[in-house]
This record gives C-alpha cells, sequence and structure tokens, in this order.
C-alpha cells in the first residue's frame, strides 16, 4: 500500500492524540517514560503544530501512519551545545516523531520526506530512548552532543547533513 505525507489538519486532533497516546505507551514498555510523561505533546501543542504548518501526517490512504513536526531553522535551543554540529548550515528540526501501534520504518519515511525537503537535519532524543537512538544512526545522523530544552531537560542531540 502506499504511503503519502501531508500536512496535518485539525480533521486529524483526534487520531494524532491517538497516535501521541500510542507511542506514550510504546516508550514506557521500553524503559523511556520520563521522555513524553503522561500527556506530552499535550493537545495545545499538537493545535499549536496544526496552525503553524509544522505538523505532518502520514497516511496509507485509509488511516493515518505516523505524525511528524518539521521545524525550520532548528530550535533557540540547539544554538548551545554541549559538543558541536557539524554546519551551521540551515536545516529542518524533527520533533515529535510517533507511529501507530505496530506500525514498522516510519522513520525511514519520515526522514526520507524531511530529507527530500532540506538536505541538513537536526533532531534530540531522550537519553533512555534506545530505540530512536538506534533508529536514527540506521538513518545516517550522527550523534553530536547534549542540548538542554528550556524546561531543563537535556537530550541528546544529533544531526543529519547531506554534504555536496
Amino acid at each position: 500500500m502506499s504511503l503519502t505525507v501531508r500536512r496535518a489538519t485539525e480533521a486529524d486532533f483526534g487520531r494524532v492524540l491517538k497516535i501521541y497516546e500510542g507511542a506514550r505507551k510504546f516508550m514506557r514498555e521500553h524503559g523511556n517514560g520520563a521522555q513524553w510523561g503522561e500527556d506530552r505533546p499535550t493537545a495545545e501543542e499538537i493545535s499549536s503544530d496544526i496552525a503553524d504548518g509544522v505538523l505532518y501526517a502520514i497516511s496509507d490512504g485509509t488511516e493515518l501512519c505516523a505524525v511528524f513536526a518539521l521545524v525550520r531553522g532548528g530550535e533557540p535551543y540547539y544554538a548551545d551545545i554541549e559538543g558541536e554540529w557539524l554546519t551551521d548550515a540551515p536545516c529542518l528540526a524533527v520533533h515529535r516523531v510517533a507511529s501507530s501501534f505496530g506500525r514498522r520504518g516510519m522513520l525511514h519515511e519520515i526522514m526520507q520526506f524531511a530529507k527530500a525537503q532540506c538536505g541538513h537535519l537536526k533532531i534530540d532524543t531522550h537519553a533512555d530512548n534506545y530505540v530512536m537512538q538506534n533508529a536514527l544512526s540506521r538513518e545516517g545522523f550522527v550523534r553530536r552532543g547534549w542540548v538542554t530544552l528550556p524546561d531543563g531537560q537535556r537530550r541528546i542531540a544529533y544531526e543529519f547533513f547531506a554534504r555536496g
């Protein structure tokens, strides 16, 4: 079945909430209960992402399979990295990645889409999120150091840069 990537809409809101709920459950089951806690991303964050046009959905034509945010220019907190970015070239930050329970290969689809938009990507993840860390390595991302979120939590920073 063919997959399509499109901007999420308000009509997707309920399904997006369910996908994130399932992702939080998956993370807890895999030793990463702290990254999103019980309510992240919040309904307000999801609505804001939709309104800002940064939340994307992957659909198989019948249902949503995955969601993610693409933020132009990275994040302000990326400026203060414990480590070093490969380059300060314009980038997209990938955030709030989640897939429907049981769906495999969605990170690859997300990253193929993101790489087609911009050859320079940044992403961060929780130290306990080994599933994401391994998947990012498979996608060609390099661990660059640590960043600190505005709320004081630290995340491992990764970068993908397609030279040339």
